[in-house]
C-alpha cells in the first residue's frame, strides 16, 4: 500500500436540507358538480443531507473544495388533491473512519466506520397542507394554505480517524518508517532527519494465509504534543482507532536523547491525551541495534518496559535482525485485543425531556419592536404565507391558543406597541384586542391592524381550475 496523497484529516462542511414544498389553494371545477370543495394537494417534504461511507477513500481533501452541500426542494401541491414530489437528497461520500460532530456544540451525530454506512445529518422540511386540509364543517371553502417548512441546516466539523490493527509510535526519526517499509509493501519517505513523516502511512502485513493486519505509521511525537505541539493533536487522533500500539525507540540514541525517557515520554503523552491509551496492548521495539551504541542502553531500556508491563523486542529495521519475532508477538497481541469500539452516538430512539415545543419567549429589539420565539412560533410563522389575508389570521388565531399575547404582556408589552411576526408588523391591542388602528369587524383577541407585506383582502389566487401557491422561498 502506498502513502497517502494529499492527506486531509479536517474538514468543515455546511450542510443544508431541502425546504419542502408549498400547498395549494384550488377548488373542483367541474361540469354538473357545483360547489365542488377545496381540493389542494400538499407540497412535498424536502430533501435530506446525508454522509455515506466510500471505502475507495481515504481522505477528506475533496471536502476541503467543495464545502457547501443542499438538497432539493419538495415539489408544490397540485389541483385535484395532488400531492408534491419529494426532494432530491444530497449525498456526500466519507472515507471509513470519519468522526462526525456539530461545529457548535461539538456533540457527535456519527461515527462512520464500515462500507456504505450513512446517516441523515440535516432533515429536510415538511411540506405545507394544501387548502383540502383546512376543511372543516363551519370553513367549507377555506382559502389558506402553507408554506413548505424550511429544512435544516448546520456546519458539520469531519474527523478522520484512520482504521488499523496496529500503530507505530515514536520519537521523529526513531524508524517508524524505515519498519513500516521493511514489514510491508508500504513506500513511506524515508530520511535522517525529524518530521521527515508528515501524515500517516498505512500499511498491510501479510503474515500466510488469512493472516494479515494493517498498520499505520503515525508520524512523531514530542514532548507536549497532547497540547498541539508539534501537530500532536493532528497525530494522537489516528492513534484512537488501533488495537495494538507498537512504541518504536531508537536504542542507539543517534538524537542524543536517552531512549529511556523517550519512552517514559510517549507514555505521558498518550496518557495525557486520553488515558486510555495506556490500557491497549503493546510492546517495545527497541529499534536501531545493528548500531554499536544500542548494546549499552538496551538493559536499562528493557528494565523500563518490563515496569509497565511491555516486553521489549530488540529489531533493526535497517538489517531486519528481530523483525519475525516482534509480528509474531503483534500477532499473539492483537488476538485477544478487543475490537476497536465506534464512538458513543445519542441514539435517535432515546427520549429525553427536552424543552417544551410550545414555549414562547417574547423579547424587545433595539429598535422598539418586539418579537416572539420559540420551536412552534417560528415553524408556524416560516410557513405562513403572508400574502394571503386568510392565512395571516389563521396564524393570529393560533398565536392567541397559544398565549402569545399573554407573554407579550408579562415581558412588559404595552397597548400599541409594534409586534414583528415574519415580514409582518401589527400593534398589541388591549384586552378586548381594540387600538386606533384595529380594522373594524376584527375578532376579540386579535391584534388590531397589521402593515407590511400582507395582502388585502381573501380572495382566492388562481382562476376557476388554477390553482395558487404561496411564494417560492
Amino acid at each position: 500500500m502506498t502513502p497517502l496523497p494529499d492527506f486531509v484529516d479536517e474538514a468543515e462542511i455546511y450542510v443544508e436540507a431541502g425546504t419542502g414544498g408549498n400547498g395549494a389553494v384550488s377548488f373542483r371545477r367541474e361540469k354538473y358538480v357545483p360547489r365542488g370543495g377545496p381540493d389542494g394537494g400538499d407540497g412535498g417534504r424536502g430533501g435530506d443531507v446525508i454522509l455515506v461511507v466510500d471505502p475507495a477513500l481515504t481522505t477528506l481533501a475533496d471536502l476541503r473544495y467543495r464545502r457547501h452541500y443542499r438538497a432539493g426542494r419538495g415539489g408544490h401541491g397540485e389541483g385535484g388533491n395532488r400531492h408534491g414530489r419529494r426532494g432530491e437528497d444530497c449525498y456526500v461520500p466519507v472515507p471509513p473512519g470519519t468522526v462526525v460532530r456539530d461545529r457548535d456544540t461539538g456533540a457527535i451525530l456519527a461515527d462512520l466506520a464500515d462500507p456504505d454506512q450513512r446517516v441523515v445529518v440535516a432533515r429536510g422540511g415538511r411540506g405545507g397542507r394544501g387548502n383540502a386540509r383546512f376543511a372543516t364543517p363551519r370553513r367549507k371553502a377555506p382559502r389558506l394554505a402553507e408554506k413548505g417548512e424550511p429544512g435544516e441546516r448546520r456546519w458539520l466539523k469531519l474527523e478522520l480517524r484512520l482504521l488499523a490493527d496496529v500503530g507505530l509510535v515514536g520519537w521523529p526519526n526513531a524508524g517508524k518508517s524505515s519498519l513500516l517499509a521493511r514489514i510491508s509493501a508500504a513506500r513511506p519517505k524515508v530520511a535522517a532527519y525529524p518530521f521527515t513523516t508528515l501524515a500517516p502511512n498505512l500499511g498491510v502485513v501479510q503474515r500466510g494465509p488469512g493472516r494479515s493486519f494493517v498498520v499505520a505509521d503515525i508520524p512523531g511525537l514530542i514532548e507536549g504534543a497532547h497540547q498541539g505541539v508539534g501537530l500532536g493533536h493532528e497525530f494522537l487522533r489516528h492513534v484512537q482507532r488501533t488495537r495494538v500500539l507498537v512504541y518504536v525507540v531508537d536504542a542507539a540514541a543517534t538524537e542524543g536523547r536517552d531512549p529511556q525517557q523517550d519512552l517514559a515520554t510517549l507514555r505521558d503523552e498518550l496518557e495525557a491525551y486520553e488515558a486510555s491509551l495506556l490500557e491497549r496492548p503493546g510492546v517495545v521495539a527497541a529499534n536501531k541495534m545493528d548500531l554499536p551504541a544500542a548494546a549499552a542502553h538496551l538493559s536499562r531500556l528493557e528494565e523500563a518496559a518490563r515496569r509497565w508491563g511491555l516486553e521489549l523486542v530488540p529489531i533493526s529495521a535497517a538489517t531486519g535482525e528481530g523483525l519475525d519475532r516482534l509480528l509474531d508477538r503483534v500477532e499473539a497481541l492483537l488476538a485477544r485485543a478487543p475490537a476497536s469500539q465506534p464512538l458513543p452516538v445519542a441514539e435517535r430512539k432515546v427520549y429525553r425531556a427536552g424543552p417544551d415545543p410550545r414555549r414562547v419567549e417574547a423579547r424587545r429589539e433595539p429598535d422598539g419592536t418586539w418579537t416572539l420565539h420559540g420551536p412552534l412560533v417560528e415553524r408556524w410563522v416560516a410557513m405562513t404565507d403572508f400574502d394571503n389575508e386568510e392565512a395571516v389570521r389563521w396564524l393570529l388565531r393560533r398565536l392567541e391558543r397559544l398565549g402569545a399575547e399573554d407573554v407579550l404582556r408579562a415581558a412588559g408589552a404595552r397597548n400599541g406597541d409594534t409586534v414583528r411576526l415574519g415580514p409582518m408588523e401589527l400593534l398589541l391591542g388591549d384586552a378586548t384586542g381594540s387600538t386606533d388602528g384595529e380594522r373594524e369587524g376584527a375578532p376579540a383577541g386579535e391584534p388590531g391592524g397589521h402593515r407590511g407585506d400582507g395582502g388585502e383582502g381573501g380572495s382566492e389566487r388562481g382562476g376557476r381550475g388554477e390553482t395558487g401557491h404561496g411564494p417560492d422561498r
